[in-house]
């Protein structure tokens, strides 16, 4: 994220900050909460102080500034994973201070890295495949892009054709870091519309409509960070198979599958998505999502060294050793990595088959549960059986452990979105579904509030993804809070959209006192004012 610099010229500093609510004119410098204590001093928050504090000031004031960040366990809205077992902290504060670039210093480090290369590999149905571990699926989906557009352009060069003018296709749900891809290395992204009809994700049938002679590859992700979805490899990949027996445009697929790696194969053994299809050469993943790992850790093999252009690849000898890597990054913590082999050996097949497993259960239940409160749609399909897609259809029984081998769902991840039913918003228009997520917050919960994808965007969702360290226990809490804040929504007598006060007196943070509303608050009427613009919180 960009960050807008602060001057440590007092006329200029006091302008770029925020008047404070307090009225204190020192908004440069920190407050200590126990500064007889710690500190007889004041310290500057956007310069480097004079002088230096002792070890236990600086951490108490750190410490006590971060504990106003949200609850990790409570926080629905995020992929990457929250939680590790004390053996793998250990194994982490062991290791935090080796760097993953230097590998003559590390052998063993880049031994247990190449291992991961190799489970995760046949983890995937790879025979002779090539990878490397990333900072995350960012960089690693660049990688990837990277790759096909270098083949691309050799292929062009030996053919005598123009290499300036490369596209990528992909649905225009993509994570950012996909349209990153196109815009840092000047390839046209075309992105394809979603539609309810092809499940909020990718179109497979429009994404070859857009393709031609300079497209270098389709990214398809497995893992909508929208609903969930799994974009369908195996239908893109025939499409793609047929496109080239008729125009002879042999086009690659890369599969982003930072959240869907690591859930596939465990939950979908039989879903044929990875280099299981010939035409997929090259597929991403994030260590740090559903592979169980603290953020840090992405991961992006190709099929083999031939969709791996020489180009790319750099030979270096200066750490003491020969080194060779295609990285972004050069220097990065080693302590991510060998966090996600212990994971490979602690939970083996059968640890990350149980994991899944109770996270798509608890997802399919936390599912049934709001559709049961006849307030929401589900816009999700996990839950729901393979091949019914949509809240229009019937909603299926509640699933039950016992029976879960014999019911197929559809392949998604164990993401819910829901939305607020039209009957509901017909007749209670007054609440808003932004409201819900807002509320949540107050109770802990962060659970995002967005719109669906542009050609979607009338639609707005709210998200939960399901990790493993959400126990069914707090998903049946956090079902109970967000019906409860919906009914007490839709009992409000006043419109919350006439009555500022009206939430806070509904939920109790407020005495039911006549308010003094601020003149500039009202019109020439007496009313209160309605804002001009729409703030979208993130």
């Amino acid at each position: 994220m960009l960050i807008k610099h602060i001057s440590s010229k007092p006329t200029v500093r006091d302008e770029e900050l925020r008047p404070s609510t307090t009225g204190s004119d020192e908004q440069h410098l920190h407050s200590l909460a126990y500064s007889s204590r710690y500190a007889t001093g004041t310290i500057p928050k956007f310069e480097l102080p004079e002088k230096s504090c002792e070890p236990s000031t600086a951490y108490q004031l750190v410490h006590d500034e971060l504990d106003l960040d949200g609850l990790p366990a409570m926080n629905c809205a995020s992929f990457v994973h929250t939680w590790m077992e004390p053996e793998a902290d250990k194994l982490i504060m062991e290791n935090i201070s080796k760097n993953l670039a230097d590998v003559d210093e590390y052998p063993a480090t880049i031994a247990v890295q190449g291992r991961c290369v190799s489970i995760i590999g046949n983890m995937w149905h790879a025979d002779k495949a090539i990878g490397t571990p990333t900072v995350g699926s960012s960089e690693a989906v660049m990688l990837g892009g990277l790759a096909m557009k270098k083949t691309w352009q050799a292929k062009r060069k030996a053919e005598g054709k123009d290499i300036y003018h490369p596209n990528i296709i992909f649905g225009n749900n993509a994570q950012v870091a996909l349209e990153k891809f196109a815009r840092y290395f000047d390839v046209e992204a075309r992105m394809i519309p979603v539609s309810e009809e092809s499940h909020h994700c990718l179109d497979v049938k429009k994404a070859l409509e857009a393709c031609d002679e300079n497209t270098i590859g389709i990214f398809i992700i497995l893992g909508s960070t929208y609903t969930g979805h799994f974009e369908d490899v195996k239908q893109m990949s025939d499409l793609l198979d047929g496109l080239q027996k008729e125009k002879g445009l042999d086009i690659p697929i890369h599969v982003d599958a930072a959240s869907g790696g690591f859930v596939a194969p465990f939950a979908f053994p039989d879903l044929q998505w990875d280099f299981r299809l010939p035409r997929v050469v090259s597929i991403n993943t994030s260590g740090h999502k559903f592979g169980l790992s603290y953020a840090g850790i992405g991961w992006v093999l190709w099929r083999s060294e031939q969709q791996l252009s020489k180009d790319l690849v750099f030979e270096l000898h200066y750490l003491g050793g020969t080194e060779f890597t295609f990285n972004l990054n050069f220097s990065r913590p080693a302590c991510f990595m060998i966090a996600q082999y212990y994971n490979f050996i602690r939970l083996g097949i059968e640890g990350y088959n149980r994991i899944v497993e109770n996270d798509m259960l608890n997802a399919r239940s936390f599912s049934t549960a709001l559709e049961k409160s006849t307030y929401f749609d589900v816009v999700s399909d996990m839950h729901r059986p393979e091949g019914i897609y949509g809240w229009k259809h019937a909603k299926p029984p509640a699933p039950k452990k016992k029976n879960t081998a014999s019911v197929k769902y559809n392949p998604a991840l164990p993401v819910v979105t829901w939305k607020l039913t039209d009957a509901f918003r017909e007749k209670y228009p007054h609440v808003k579904q932004e409201a819900i997520s807002t509320l949540l917050r107050t109770k802990g919960w962060i659970v995002p509030n967005y719109p669906l994808p542009p050609n979607e965007g009338n639609i707005e969702i709210l998200r939960v993804v399901v990790r493993e360290s959400l126990t069914r226990d707090m998903l049946d809490r956090l079902i109970d809070d967000t019906i409860d804040i919906t009914e007490r929504l839709k009992n409000l007598e006043t419109n919350v959209k006439d009555n500022i006060y009206a939430p806070i007196e509904q939920f109790g943070e407020a005495p039911r006192t006549k308010k003094r509303v601020p003149r500039g608050l009202k019109d020439a009427h007496g009313k209160i004012k309605k804002p001009k613009t729409y703030a979208r919180p993130c």
